[in-house]
């Protein structure tokens, strides 16, 4: 089965002002504060746990109340996302073919929110988020659960990603991998 994969974060969306003004709300909750351009250098595409302890924390009680807030403040702030039209052109063109996969380490709330926001649940045959993984990238996990629910091998797929972590992650299950940069 022919498999298209993309991820959410930087490459199907440019997401940093919504995560940026999500995360300075819940972080602000707990006195702490976050500059737009040391977000955007050492935290977007990264795991929230990789990230908040260096600028908050290290209270994993803490750090999970910061997501979850963070979580509910993303749709606020969802009118800012950018949707990457190029790639949602080839992606529209190649359904049919291909079964679409929405492969991303962003939460499923938010995930939801913004393919909502967007009307695009429809083209995607499988949504993968962080909650339906064990382990996040660089580990491949999330692709290859993609590739064994269509029972599809390396050849037949095609991943899309943007962050290192992501790319290592495609990499890693032996598809043909596109990285994506600045489509704004």
């Amino acid at each position: 089965m022919k498999l298209i994969m993309t991820d959410l974060d930087g490459t199907l969306f440019d997401t940093k002002e919504v995560n940026y003004f999500a995360y300075k709300e819940a972080i602000e909750t707990y006195g702490y504060s976050i500059d737009y351009k040391y977000y955007c250098s050492f935290c977007n595409g990264r795991h929230y746990l990789d990230f908040l302890p260096e600028i908050t924390t290290t209270d994993e009680k803490i750090l999970n109340d910061i997501h979850e807030r963070k979580k509910i403040a993303y749709s606020k702030y969802i009118h800012k996302a950018v949707i990457n039209k190029g790639l949602l052109d080839i992606v529209k063109r190649c359904k049919g073919e291909y079964k679409i996969v929405l492969v991303t380490t962003a939460s499923k709330q938010n995930t939801n929110d913004i393919l909502k926001w967007f009307q695009l649940k429809s083209i995607f045959d499988l949504v993968i988020t962080h909650e339906d993984i064990n382990k996040p990238k660089p580990n491949p996990e999330c692709f290859l659960k993609a590739m064994d629910y269509f029972e599809s091998s390396p050849d037949e797929c095609i991943i899309f990603e943007d962050s290192d972590v992501g790319i290592e992650a495609a990499k890693k299950t032996g598809a043909t991998v596109f990285i994506v940069k600045g489509f704004n």
